[in-house]
């Protein structure tokens, strides 16, 4: 095996990127922000240092690649995602993708010495530039281009400020036209493999430090508008009210009361706009959104039907117009099992016992799944918290996965793909 991976190096660089944040004394990246530029540079620095060639894709994704016995052989794909949600935690997506180009740092690291260790396959490592969708209300845009399945039609979603991303793009020195560049053919990925925090409490309650994805759970979420009618707080009459917010609190109890009746099924309303929003105004517009999610598409999909449903007949009887559109939808994608049993060796290897779980959390795999099997490594993460400034993972966790990590790449064998 080749040398250890710097633990403390994959922490350093956790933290450098922890500082590009648009919020002082909290974490906020997004897509197309000068912040996500500074933290472009900084990766595209990081993998040229562990001995990779880097580049900025079409769609601002950072890509490395570490070639093989040979040029041009078809790659192992890693990475995971570069921006964040806001007011977010250190690790979601950027461990691992830290984590990856430290692993190409420690097949390298006698490349001085022409001793460099290349493997029968090329390593192509991906900071996604946009997973979470946070600035245009529209998911996975990064890995949506690698595998091909961009949708043109989300390049005139606006954000909180009215630009498009089509402008957002162009001001960020890309061309809304070559996105189509980005995409990878399926013949050239073998496989794509993601560590990441679990973000879940599993792990911590079973005293291990990682454990194997076994899929990853399938997801709707939709923009929903409530249209009312807005009158003055003190003449119009409770009985004649059109009130949009009180239609909208309705739809979200029966969100989560549909969404309750199923252990496995949850129900999220994250955001919601209130309008005009003035304290002697009866509400006449809202916006909020909804996302459901659960390990089985036909569970998911009949909670989805029977919520909205429920909407629909709790504005007719409030005399409110509900529009929903769906903003994302994904099915389960599952993990393939020679991948899985791969990432199970390697865990075995250093003495760990080998625990496979779901992924609540969606990750870029749901995308790459498209024109590549997929596999993930969890690893531990404080009381399960993400999303949340008090996201925390421990330096003996990041040594252990990344010595897992290593040990997968080095092991990985891809004749074992049926």
């Amino acid at each position: 095996m080749s040398t250890a991976p710097n633990a403390q190096r994959i922490w350093d660089h956790c933290e450098a990127l922890a500082r590009l944040s648009e919020l002082d004394g909290g974490l906020t990246r997004v897509f197309l922000s000068k912040e996500q530029k500074a933290a472009n540079e900084l990766v595209l620095g990081w993998m040229v240092e562990a001995g990779m060639s880097a580049r900025l894709d079409a769609i601002g994704n950072v890509v490395g690649r570490y070639e093989g016995a040979r040029p041009g052989l078809p790659c192992l794909m890693m990475g995971s995602h570069l921006d964040t949600v806001r007011d977010a935690g250190k690790y979601d997506g950027m461990l691992g993708v830290v984590a990856a180009i430290e692993c190409v740092h420690a097949l390298n690291v006698n490349a001085v010495n022409a001793r460099a260790r290349r493997l029968p396959f090329a390593i192509e490592i991906v900071g996604f530039a946009d997973e979470e969708g946070t600035r245009f209300n529209a998911t996975l845009l990064g890995s949506r281009a690698v595998a091909g399945t961009f949708k043109a039609e989300v390049l005139d979603n606006v954000d909180k400020d009215g630009v498009s991303m089509r402008e957002a793009l162009r001001a960020f020195g890309l061309d809304p036209a070559r996105i189509g560049a980005a995409a990878h053919r399926r013949e050239d990925i073998l496989a794509y493999a993601e560590l990441h925090i679990e973000q879940g409490p599993v792990l911590e309650a079973e005293g291990l430090p990682v454990g194997v994805v076994t899929a990853i759970n399938g997801a709707t979420r939709c923009a929903v508008e409530v249209d009312g009618m807005a009158g003055h707080a003190g003449t119009v009459p409770m009985s004649l009210r059109q009130d949009a917010l009180a239609a909208a609190a309705e739809c979200v109890l029966a969100i989560e009361r549909r969404c309750g009746r199923e252990p496995e099924l949850v129900g999220t309303v994250g955001k919601l706009e209130c309008l005009p929003g003035a304290v002697n105004v009866v509400p006449g517009k809202v916006r909020f959104t909804i996302d459901i999610r659960a390990p089985r598409d036909a569970m998911r999909l009949a909670a989805v039907d029977d919520v909205l449903g429920e909407m629909r007949a709790i504005a007719t009887r409030r005399n409110v117009q509900l529009t929903v559109a769906k903003t994302h939808e994904g099915g389960v994608a599952a993990c393939a099992p020679w991948l899985m049993e791969q990432i199970g060796a390697a865990i075995a290897a250093e003495g760990v016992p080998v625990r496979e779980l779901p992924s609540g959390a969606g990750h870029d795999g749901m995308a790459i799944i498209d024109v590549a099997p997929i596999g993930m490594l969890f690893v531990r993460c404080e009381k399960g918290i993400s999303h949340n400034p008090a996201e925390a993972i421990t330096l003996a966790d990041v040594e252990t996965s990344a010595r897992v990590w290593l040990r997968f790449i080095e092991t990985f064998d891809p004749s074992r793909k049926p």
